[in-house]
């Protein structure tokens, strides 16, 4: 008798919310209490203290949640961290662990009923485990049994392109440059990654038009900046180290403007918990300029921004845009231009949202600013012209001549800390063929050169049965990824699924008919293998690749690490036609950093460069240096259209957003103090006058439901919380609605679901 396939959504129990007033300030001492709180809660206390004393500092540990960068100076004694920076270390340097013992005694079925907090609080994975078919609890099983039975299953395959090889933003890039290779020497390019379903869209658009999938700034640009544009992102939740370069540049004479449908405490005002100073005084205010857009209003903004820049040069004396930089370094203005003179300001205003005179004075901060930045994260790419939006970013930046200049650039904000790493040693499904190439020279391999699939259509193959294998190298798949229900199903699809896990995750509940969990020693831990300890390096969102070494014993004795985990698969998998000695590569991953010196000329000296520099070195960056590697050597001006938004009566525009007890779909705990909500996740903002007229009250309940293309996707019982978000729009965390995000709604070319825009309508309970 088969087990009972457990529910895929979260538990729709309520834990008893309390709404306050939301915050205008981030940091200070609450954030130390909450950071120390979490910290002496999950964690040892010696343990504790000695992980934050090495924390981002030089030859220290990288931390595991965001991409933000250190200093390339001295590093603050004080420790160079954040509140949520603690909460991510407290998260997988837990003290319990869970083993034979505690799989015996609760069921798939039965943690399928907890909630995502209580399934990561449950303790550090210790062992390997396998779900059998028909069976309704994990089992111990041996390392080796273990990758028999995913080398069985691997090799017994039609094609390697019936298996898809995920991969998280965690992941080393010594592990990613292994995985990759020994995917392509299995035969399949099927290499989705967490880069798929957040900034792909950035790639994209930045590579067709300055011919680099990066951002173009350093640190030090940002503390020199005239003028800060931040779009669609909420730094002090999700990247809260980056208030204090926000705060250098306050204090350097810098301007901010921040667009964004949410009014963020982090970007109203920063008090600096290491600076006594900025404590007693109250911080340091940081926007200048809140332009509070519609949801996916930034088209239509950026345009209107543009209208009235070109029509002030060319009514002046053509100072305001810089016509050096554009004629000697750009191609594609006159069709910008002719597009530009067919728009309508008021009409371009009204579809952004936001009121003419506050445009009008954010086209006057512009034109003044003789240096400029626009940071953005998943506000701007998660809707389905998010290339748009990202390419009307450096249509504006291009404009100004705000490339390739100090204080000047394009900063998309990276979410995992190493998710912009693995694209630079090869985790994607369409690689260049010059890196397929070099393979094939260094590895004697033949590569596929076929694309694989990215994360939607490999989603869509599970569920058209053209996947039997699904391993996936951390992270949490199925609450990550959109269309919940749909994604549950193609996994459900699956022989077997494997995932590489740090703690339990309900991506280990709905499985395949087999399921594997495969426990990995995590970036805080010491790596001992044959050749002594070992470090590993991942790149920050500024191109900066660096060393993090792991000083806690690991949890358990029975923890492989990535590249081991790797290594190990690979021998069992492709037997005697070896590309390299895995295991040698496993014994000092000097080995693995030296093939990716000789694969990827960026990385020319690795070993040298990683252990001569401390804080790391960068990656060339050419448009970082006003070169733009594009075939025609020049950065590209691109034409958009402004996104039709129209609503039928009854429908709302939903967003899905973190909670500040959230990091992606890890859940530190159930409250988001900056926005006023204690003990409760599944809560929709609306805007008060919206509540009003629907004759609905603070707290009731409703469920959520799309129905794009005549599926109904239902999120049941959310409630009610007024907030000051524009009227026809609603926000809520995901993983909860990400049910509600339709797996054929993406952005164009780079495929990323459009989480930032969903068509809904309430139905109250």
């Amino acid at each position: 008798m088969s087990a009972k396939k457990p529910p895929y959504e979260t538990p729709t129990e309520h834990t008893g919310l309390k709404i306050k007033t939301p915050k205008e300030k981030a940091a200070g001492t609450p954030g130390v209490v909450a950071a120390l709180g979490h910290a002496t809660k999950y964690m040892k206390t010696g343990q504790a203290l000695r992980v934050a004393a090495k924390l981002n500092q030089k030859g220290g540990i990288d931390c595991p949640g965001c991409a933000w960068p250190d200093p390339d100076d001295e590093r603050s004694s004080l420790g160079e961290y954040c509140e949520n920076g603690i909460k991510a270390i407290a998260e997988e340097a837990q003290k319990k662990t869970i083993g034979a013992d505690f799989f015996a005694q609760h069921s798939v079925e039965e943690l399928s009923t907890w909630s995502d907090f209580q399934l990561g609080k449950a303790g550090r994975l210790a062992e390997p485990l396998v779900l059998a078919e028909g069976a309704t609890h994990y089992k111990p099983i041996s390392w080796d049994d273990a990758f028999k039975m995913l080398a069985d299953d691997l090799k017994g395959l039609s094609s390697p392109d019936e298996a898809v090889f995920y991969t998280s933003g965690r992941t080393s890039n010594e592990a990613a440059f292994m995985y990759q290779l020994f995917v392509r020497s299995f035969g399949t390019n099927n290499l989705p990654d967490c880069s798929n379903m957040c900034h792909e869209s950035s790639g994209y658009g930045l590579g067709k038009t300055i011919g680099i999938g990066k951002g173009t700034v350093t640190l030090d640009d940002l503390h020199q900046s005239d003028l800060i544009i931040v779009m669609g992102q909420n730094p002090g939740t999700n990247h809260p180290r980056m208030l204090s370069s926000l705060e250098k540049c306050k204090e350097n004479g810098g301007r901010i403007i921040t667009v964004n449908p949410l009014q963020e405490a982090g970007l109203v005002n920063f008090v600096n918990p290491q600076r006594v100073g900025k404590m007693l005084s109250g911080g340091t205010p940081l926007t200048d300029l809140y332009l509070p857009v519609a949801v996916n209003g930034d088209v239509a903004l950026l345009k209107a921004i543009m209208l009235r820049l070109w029509h002030q040069d060319r009514e002046g004396d053509g100072s305001i845009l810089d016509w050096d930089f554009i004629t000697n370094n750009t191609s594609g203005i006159e069709a910008l231009v002719d597009d530009l003179r067919q728009q309508d300001f008021t009409t371009l205003a009204d579809a952004s949202g936001v009121a003419r005179a506050s445009i009008l004075e954010a086209v006057e901060m512009i034109r003044k600013a003789n240096s400029m930045i626009i940071c953005w994260a998943m506000g701007i790419t998660q809707h389905e012209n998010g290339v748009a939006n990202v390419q009307e970013i450096v249509n504006l930046l291009l404009m100004k001549g705000a490339i390739g200049k100090p204080g000047s650039g394009a900063c998309p904000v990276r979410g995992h800390s190493n998710v912009q790493g693995n694209r630079t040693v090869g985790i994607w499904e369409a690689p260049k063929p010059a890196f397929l190439d070099s393979l094939a020279e260094q590895f004697g391999i033949n590569p596929p050169r076929e694309h694989g699939y990215a994360t939607v259509p490999a989603i869509q193959a599970m569920h058209d049965n053209k996947v039997k294998v699904f391993f996936a190298l951390g992270g949490n798949f199925l609450s990550a990824a959109p269309d919940t229900a749909y994604t549950a199903a193609g996994l459900e699809n699956c022989a077997l699924t494997a995932h590489v896990s740090t703690k339990l995750n309900r991506s280990h509940l709905v499985t395949g008919k087999r399921a594997l969990i495969l426990p990995c020693r995590g970036r805080t831990e010491q790596d001992l293998q044959a050749e002594g300890e070992q470090f590993v390096t991942v790149e920050n969102s500024m191109g900066i690749v660096h060393r993090s070494k792991g000083i806690l014993p690991p949890a358990s004795t029975h923890l492989l690490s990535e590249p081991d985990i790797i290594g190990r698969l690979a021998a069992a998998v492709l037997g005697p036609d070896q590309p390299v000695n895995w295991q040698q590569w496993v014994g000092n991953y000097d080995h693995v950093r030296d093939a990716i010196a000789k694969t990827i000329p960026a990385f020319a000296d690795y070993n040298e460069k990683v252990r001569d520099n401390d804080g790391g070195f960068y990656l060339t960056n050419g448009a970082r240096e006003g070169r733009f590697p594009t075939p025609d050597g020049k950065a590209h001006f691109t034409v958009n259209a402004v996104p039709k938004l129209q609503l039928a009566e009854g429908e709302y525009t939903l967003m899905t957003i973190r909670s500040h007890d959230q990091y992606n779909t890890t859940i530190y705990g159930l409250n988001d103090r900056y926005r006023g909500i204690k003990n409760e996740r599944r809560v929709v903002f609306i805007n008060p006058e919206d509540l009003k007229a629907r004759g609905w009250k603070a707290r009731q309940q409703v469920d959520i439901i799309n129905e794009h293309g005549g599926q109904k996707r239902v999120a049941e019982a959310f409630l009610l919380v007024p907030y000051d978000i524009p009227r026809g729009c609603l926000g809520a965390y995901f993983p909860e609605a990400n049910t509600l995000v339709p797996i054929d709604s993406y952005a164009k070319h780079s495929l990323t679901p459009a989480s930032k825009r969903i068509v809904v309508r309430l139905e109250a309970k």
